[in-house]
């Protein structure tokens, strides 16, 4: 694992990251400011939810989920208008639809599921 990488004030690239994002700030705009990848900001991003400060510990970790290239695709556009990445949208919707407890009604299977 690399050392910290102070940034902008902070003491890494995952704490400012993290500042920023609390701020209200989309990932393309903490990705221009700090200089590096939105894909970048949104790795941070899931780091800080995996490996919070002791203080802040949950049960909340980040798994790996593999997504077709063409899901990605027809996601891109939702995405920019965002300011997200399109893995970063994809989460939220996932995330979205479980906290609301919409899995039925997304999918829409319920006579498949009674018989």
């Amino acid at each position: 694992m690399s050392s910290a990488k102070p940034t902008l004030g902070y003491p890494s690239r995952t704490a400012a990251v993290a500042a920023f994002r609390a701020q209200g700030m989309e990932i393309n705009a903490i990705a221009e400011r700090i200089g590096i990848s939105p894909s970048t900001v949104s790795a941070l991003e899931c780091s800080v939810r995996r490996y919070p400060p002791k203080s802040q510990r949950g049960d909340s970790t980040c798994r790996t989920v593999h997504l077709p290239v063409g899901l990605l695709q027809r996601l891109a556009p939702h995405a920019r208008r965002r300011g997200l990445t399109r893995e970063t949208l994809a989460w939220m919707i996932v995330d979205a639809v479980a906290e609301s407890d919409l899995v039925d009604a997304v999918l829409d299977d319920a006579e498949e599921l009674a018989s």
